[in-house]
């Protein structure tokens, strides 16, 4: 090891010598070698090593895969796929800024329905609330408006429609929380100041605070879109015609599970990597005017 010799150091006169400190120049520096980072660097590649062999040494036909990944049934399921997420979101999102407003009401009656919805629709699950959806003639054989036009249900409650109502008012749920978190983020001082110029709460909390609030709500909003994208196949339960049902529609006739499934999945990935950095824009568009703590 390395000599560390002393020298002297002056007091603040320069007439004495009061201590002496070492020579810090002659110490060698070891660079620290994190074991254990490597030794979990060497365990995930091994366990990708064996992934990517089991999917070399399985009876998969990538031409079955490349056959498909285009097909017209595959495309018409994508796209099913995605109107279902735009407007279930759309459904969610509106009902998650009403049921958000009335948990933060005065009216306790309010506070009472939106807790109940909320209990309910996070307390059961997804798959079920839409067998309820489906099977609602079971319930309600006729629906309509007395006098003016009815229906019976079965007509009027297709997949589509059973779909739609499932996710979109089991996602409002959840986003009524995250609005309302967004809206508690905001300091109470602009609540005041504007009410301080005659706005109403209705008017202030448009103009003033979901603004402001905006830059809390946005990113678990955009995660749950994503979510939601992926929660569609559920419908698949029901016969609605999304990605993965049209894929099975596939495998059912020609056998081939395992391809179809892949197919299905690179579609999947493939509106993911496009969702992300859009949530990512929408983000920094946002988050602009605010600083944001970075971790290196």
């Amino acid at each position: 090891m390395s000599a560390v010799s002393n020298k002297p150091v002056r007091s603040s006169s320069g007439s004495s010598t009061l201590f002496s400190r070492p020579d810090l120049s002659l110490v060698e520096i070891v660079p620290p070698r994190y074991v254990g980072r490597w030794i979990m660097g060497v365990l995930v590649l091994g366990l990708l090593v064996l992934i990517v062999r089991a999917f070399a040494n399985a009876q998969i036909e990538w031409n079955v895969v490349a056959k498909y990944l285009a097909a017209p049934t595959i495309l018409a399921g994508f796209w099913h796929t995605m109107i279902l997420s735009v407007l279930a979101m759309i459904v969610g999102v509106a009902l998650g800024l009403a049921i958000s407003i009335m948990r933060m009401s005065d009216n306790p009656l309010l506070v009472i329905v939106a807790f109940g919805y909320q209990w309910f629709f996070r307390g059961t699950p997804v798959i079920l609330q839409l067998l309820i959806w489906y099977n609602l003639a079971l319930i309600i054989p006729v629906i309509g408006i007395p006098g003016l036009w009815t229906a019976p249900t079965v007509d009027v409650i297709t997949p589509f429609w059973a779909a739609l109502l499932g996710l979109g008012i089991n996602q409002g749920a959840y986003t009524s929380e995250v609005i309302r978190a967004g809206i508690l983020s905001v300091d109470a001082g602009q609540h005041e100041a504007a009410q301080s110029i005659g706005m109403t709460r209705l008017h202030a909390l448009w103009r003033i605070v979901l603004p402001q609030a905006m830059r809390v709500i946005v990113p678990p909003i955009g995660n749950e879109f994503i979510g939601m994208v992926k929660m569609t196949s559920l419908a698949s339960v029901i016969q609605y015609t999304d990605l993965l049902y049209s894929a099975q529609n596939v495998y059912f006739v020609n056998q081939r599970v395992i391809e179809l499934l892949i197919v299905a999945g690179a579609w999947y990935l493939l509106a993911v990597s496009i969702l992300t950095p859009l949530q990512l824009l929408l983000e920094w568009r946002f988050a602009r005017g605010t600083s944001v703590v970075r971790v290196r």
